[in-house]
């Protein structure tokens, strides 16, 4: 089940204002920058880089995950681990809005998002 039209604007207006609130100066942004992209019902965040071998290549990392489960009304948090799988964030497992998502990921009080 994909999240419909109707919140695709109002997710994209608050993840296009936490983008800009996380992003690095504009200086470095060329080595570093942030981003985000929503897939069927889940929006991720993630950092953007050249890659360390071949600057050419830009990669991106994923760092958060939330997706949104429809018959429940909420959003489960999710966090990526060096394994490369998507771990549940014990600590704030969900929440009831996409608003409470972006003020974990930015809090990170486990350290999970940003290390």
């Amino acid at each position: 089940m994909s999240i419909n039209d109707e919140h695709i604007s109002s997710i994209e207006k608050i993840m296009q204002e936490f983008i800009e609130e996380i992003r690095p100066p504009e200086e470095i942004r060329a080595q570093l920058d942030m981003g985000y992209k929503i897939e069927a019902q889940s929006v991720f965040i993630f950092e953007i880089r050249p890659q360390w071998n071949d600057p050419t290549i830009i990669r991106e990392y994923p760092l958060a995950k939330a997706t949104f489960v429809k018959t429940q009304n909420i959003w489960k948090i999710f966090w990526k681990r060096a394994d490369g799988s998507w771990h549940g964030y014990t600590p704030a497992p969900e929440v009831k809005t996409l608003q409470e998502f972006t003020e974990v990921v930015r809090e990170d009080k486990h350290h999970c998002f940003w290390g």
